[in-house]
């Protein structure tokens, strides 16, 4: 069942839409996000290899869309020390929303495991010196995520564990920290386990995001993802909640805006 139309301002904090597979449409895509109440969407970096198309993205609609820089974990190798020089010099030309996307991913290859690490770091620690928050990748990491960022918390560290599937434990691990849980499609799986989880996470810890164009959520499970399908995502954590889906809204979108101090 599609969820009722409802005019609210939502925030997708972790969004991918200056990739290769939205080149055909995205005009189109940004209509429908702005039709669906996406007034902000954030720009992830991955590598060197598609900065430019981000950047581009972000001239060409300055109101909707803003960048982070860093450098993905899955593009680290025995180079990464050549990806991080390019993200640093973007950082000391201009500012950015957030260093992002950053950290860890134990999921495809554990080859580069201790570059990871030294990237992830070296990140976070520009994330300090330039006062601004961090969006972490945890895929099959989130325990070493949060021993990391643990480390380097002394109260001035802030930041969202994008695309959370965890536990209630590392949930409260993670906010404990001061730290987001950014909520996407895997709240809609049928055997995700994250509804459990999220029946006990207040809300004030909670921003929503797509990681389009993945993890597109129930209906549109194994499809390209965009934007516009955060509806999709404020309608399944409303009715875990049993709450009103403009009160997930403006919760999420307040709170995004708390993190990430330059949306407006």
């Amino acid at each position: 069942m599609l969820p009722k139309a409802f005019k609210m301002t939502l925030i997708d904090t972790h969004s991918h839409i200056y990739l290769p597979e939205f080149e055909e449409d995205l005009s189109l895509l940004l209509e429908r996000s702005e039709k669906e109440g996406v007034a902000k969407i954030l720009l992830p970096a991955i590598d060197s290899g598609t900065h430019s198309n981000m950047l581009k993205l972000e001239e060409e609609h300055p109101a909707s869309c803003l960048s982070m820089m860093g450098v993905h974990p899955c593009s680290i190798n025995e180079s990464y020390r050549d990806e991080l020089k390019i993200a640093l010099e973007s950082l000391e030309k201009r500012a950015f929303i957030a260093i992002g996307e950053i950290g860890l991913d134990f999921y495809w290859d554990r080859t580069f495991t201790q570059e990871q690490y030294a990237a992830f770091h070296e990140q976070v620690e520009w994330a300090l010196q330039y006062d601004i928050p961090i969006a972490i990748h945890s895929r099959n990491s989130i325990d070493e995520c949060i021993k990391l960022v643990s480390g380097h918390q002394q109260g001035k560290l802030k930041g969202v564990f994008h695309c959370f599937s965890g536990n209630l434990e590392q949930a409260n691990q993670i906010t404990d920290l001061g730290f987001y849980l950014g909520i996407g499609g895997v709240i809609t799986f049928k055997n995700s386990g994250l509804d459990k989880v999220m029946e006990y996470i207040d809300l004030g810890h909670v921003v929503v995001e797509t990681d389009a164009p993945y993890l597109a959520p129930v209906p549109f499970r194994g499809k390209r993802n965009e934007p516009a399908y955060l509806k999709y995502i404020v309608e399944r954590l409303a009715g875990i909640k049993n709450i009103e889906r403009e009160e997930i809204a403006e919760i999420t979108t307040a709170n995004a805006k708390n993190l990430f101090g330059k949306i407006h």
